[in-house]
């Protein structure tokens, strides 16, 4: 089924619920990488996700095709995130940067945390970058998006994304080399 089909069948009533199951089976574990990069947390990024198929569902209606159907979505997914981690800032009283440190610094502790000394390093050195930096990061380097579909998704264009993941890059060189 394309993405145009998925679509059509998630805006009529009819074949709505039908549809959306197709949807969260298709988008759920990638989408769920992909916030778990950014809030961190396990449990946070259930939240998230969760919040996410809520908006994606009351909002299918008002998709208009302009973009493919997975920037969208990772669209609301990147900005259900970023609204989470501003507000536990808030609540912690603490700037998006501190929180970011503090929880990959916890990351040890997670549970659902498999990695290895050098992932756990890698985490770090992500979590020390500028909010947009890590978001131009993680989806370049781990979900591979296009600097194309990255410029949709976050609404910049692909030069300064291009800058900025080079950035980044080097940013995350020096960190794993001075630790």
């Amino acid at each position: 089924m394309t993405d145009q089909e998925l679509v059509l069948l998630l805006q009529k009533p009819e074949t709505r619920e039908k549809a959306f199951g197709v949807l969260v089976s298709l988008y759920k574990e990638r989408l769920y990488w992909h916030i778990r990069k950014i809030v961190i947390s396990h449990d946070d990024t259930d939240d998230v996700l969760q919040n996410t198929f809520i908006k994606i569902y009351r909002n299918i209606a008002h998709f208009k095709g302009d973009s493919q159907l997975f920037t969208w979505i990772y669209r609301i997914s990147t900005n259900e995130s970023l609204s989470f981690l501003k507000s536990q800032s808030r609540r912690q009283h603490r700037t998006s940067e501190s929180l970011q440190k503090a929880l990959a610094d916890n990351l040890q502790a997670d549970v659902y945390f498999e990695g290895d000394e050098i992932q756990l390093k890698l985490q770090k050195a992500i979590a020390r970058l500028p909010e947009k930096q890590k978001l131009i990061f993680n989806m370049r380097y781990f979900d591979e998006i296009k600097f194309k579909d990255l410029s949709l998704i976050l609404g910049t264009s692909e030069g300064a994304l291009k800058a900025s993941y080079h950035i980044a890059m080097k940013k995350i060189e020096q960190f794993l080399s001075s630790n």
